[in-house]
């Protein structure tokens, strides 16, 4: 019986050793989990977040809080089940937040990037729609291209076909939703006169071009600088629009309220769907929000995965976003999803 007992303990001992080992071993997966919010109407470091100068701007009693997800990157077992088992967090393949190839560091300046770029696309649709419009100007004229003799350096591209111009991207859709081969009619202006072009795209690289090269510029009498480190990629882009928007103009978007919510922005102000809708509902939740902005395309997966007195209101636009925040002001009930 002795012999038996200690056996038995000896046993015990070793699995639990195991046990310890298996549970400290790293796995091939990251926890994500409610990542900080920051009002882009606010300060960090004593800075505010979105600078104007040249304008008056305007202040709110309120907050338009953008919204994160954190990444814990190495991850052991004993995290994994614990992450598995928190409502407030989700464990994933390592290979959706760092492709196979790419290393933490190359991810990350990707995410910089991207968030980059999602400040000066929210810049230029926030200024849209405070009135100041997107300038396409034609940069270069390909010598024997399909526009040579046609359009000119300095050329201001309003229209293709009758359709408006209204970015540079906008213009290469337009161009591209016809097979190489078509007579496109090119509206201008040049000097202060009007005028049109009939242009026949050629196929390059496999894609219909009609051989110019464009510069976006987008003039308004002030300058406008968003300075906000340690967050990336795209999803602050409607968040950014929106803080652009309150200081440039009188209205308090906000009605005294915290708002919250994500999605990325392009230039003509479509609003489109982002990863971690999940922890970054929780994050808004524990910041205070009384509403949050969704992009409509993750309506179902918010509507999965709610937080208690957090309404969800459908946006696809930045259009739509400020519409929703009117009708709040009012006293109304916006578009939920």
């Amino acid at each position: 019986m002795r012999r038996r007992g200690v056996t038995v303990l000896l046993g015990a001992l070793l699995t639990t050793l195991l046990s310890i080992g298996v549970l400290a071993a790293p796995i091939p997966y990251v926890v994500l989990g409610p990542g900080p919010t920051v009002d882009t109407l606010g300060t960090q470091d004593g800075e505010e977040i979105i600078k104007v100068d040249g304008r008056e701007t305007s202040t709110s009693a309120g907050q338009l809080r953008l919204t994160t997800v954190g990444v814990q990157p190495s991850v052991k077992l004993r995290s994994a089940i614990a992450g598995w088992f928190s409502p407030e967090r989700a464990v994933v393949p390592r290979e959706l937040v760092y492709p196979p190839g790419q290393s933490r560091e190359q991810v990350e300046e990707r995410n910089a990037e991207e968030f980059t770029a999602s400040q000066t696309s929210a810049e230029t649709a926030a200024l849209r729609e405070l009135g100041y419009p997107v300038q396409v100007v034609v940069r270069t004229v390909t010598a024997d291209g399909p526009s040579a003799g046609r359009l000119q350096a300095g050329d201001l591209i309003s229209s293709v076909d009758g359709k408006p111009v209204t970015s540079a991207n906008g213009l290469t859709e337009l161009i591209r939703a016809r097979p190489a081969g078509s007579t496109l009619a090119i509206g201008y202006s040049r000097g202060g006169a009007t005028g049109t072009a009939t242009v026949t795209s050629r196929e390059q690289d496999g894609r219909p071009r009609i051989g110019i090269e464009i510069e976006q510029r987008q003039p308004h009498p002030f300058t406008l600088e968003i300075d906000l480190g340690d967050i990336g990629g795209p999803s602050a882009g409607l968040m950014f629009a929106l803080g652009i928007v309150d200081k440039l103009d009188p209205d308090d978007l906000t009605g005294g309220r915290v708002i919250a919510g994500t999605g990325t922005i392009d230039d003509e102000g479509r609003v489109g769907a982002i990863g971690g809708i999940a922890q970054k509902l929780v994050g808004a939740k524990q910041a205070g929000a009384a509403v949050f902005l969704v992009p409509e395309e993750n309506c179902a997966e918010a509507l999965s995965n709610p937080q208690p007195g957090l309404p969800l209101v459908k946006v696809g636009s930045l259009d739509e976003a400020l519409t929703a925040l009117e009708t709040l002001r009012a006293g109304g009930e916006p578009t939920r999803c």
